[in-house]
């Protein structure tokens, strides 16, 4: 009688568990059908989107919940990554909301994260963490480039008061090629999906001309005669 009853018990959370899923599949297509996105269940290309946090770690590597679209003028996304790590009893799923922009040029990785345990421990293995004139901003976050000269040049001073400000702060983000993406710890957010849309927004719109220029992109071009 008991394992009756145990196994009714995970029949029913398995089918309410499907249920939900499908009450939550059938809201994020009604969100992007109202802002002319799309939505797909899955997309496994995107599990290589990135080599650095919080990709590259653990097996059974998944991209869900994937919503498309146009932001600011550029090509956007967001999706569900998920990962496990350990095994038997310590076996563990860990999930992060991913958003990016797609960028007109490639440029060299610039990484920031708040400041906190994980940017100190990275600290530690030789992770180069860039210095700024604003004494706040440096106890905010930590900043890692793979050209400092690059770094450097994105994160002047406008974008450092901006970064400061409390819609932005707690938020990491990586310039990588030819995104710009965000990363949070948990499934899709969609009510945070458009701040965090506006974030990424304004850190391209910040990063000066010469920088693009240097990567052979003109923002502005001149007008054709």
């Amino acid at each position: 009688m008991l394992f009756l009853l145990v196994g009714a018990g995970f029949v029913a959370a398995l089918v309410v568990g499907m249920w939900l899923q499908r009450k939550r599949h059938a809201r994020f297509r009604e969100w992007a059908a109202a802002i002319g996105w799309t939505y797909e269940e899955f997309d496994r290309s995107l599990i290589d989107l990135s080599r650095d946090q919080p990709f590259g770690v653990g097996s059974n590597r998944a991209a869900t919940e994937v919503l498309r679209g146009t932001f600011d003028s550029r090509a956007a996304m967001s999706f569900t990554y998920a990962w496990t790590t350990g095994s038997g009893k310590s076996r563990s799923t860990h999930h992060a909301h991913i958003v990016a922009l797609a960028l007109p040029a490639y440029l060299p990785t610039v990484e920031v994260t708040p400041e906190g345990l994980g940017a100190k421990l990275a600290k530690l293995v030789g992770a180069r963490d860039l210095q700024f004139e604003s004494e706040a901003f440096n106890q905010a976050y930590r900043v890692a480039a793979s050209d400092a000269r690059v770094g450097h040049a994105i994160l002047h001073p406008r974008l450092m008061e901006r970064l400061l400000r409390g819609d932005a702060l707690g938020n990491a983000w990586r310039i990588e090629g030819t995104w710009i993406l965000s990363w949070s710890f948990g499934t899709t957010d969609l009510d945070r999906l458009s701040s965090r849309l506006q974030l990424l927004a304004a850190v391209v719109r910040a990063i000066p001309r010469h920088v693009w220029l240097d990567h052979g992109y003109d923002p502005a071009p001149a007008p054709t005669l």
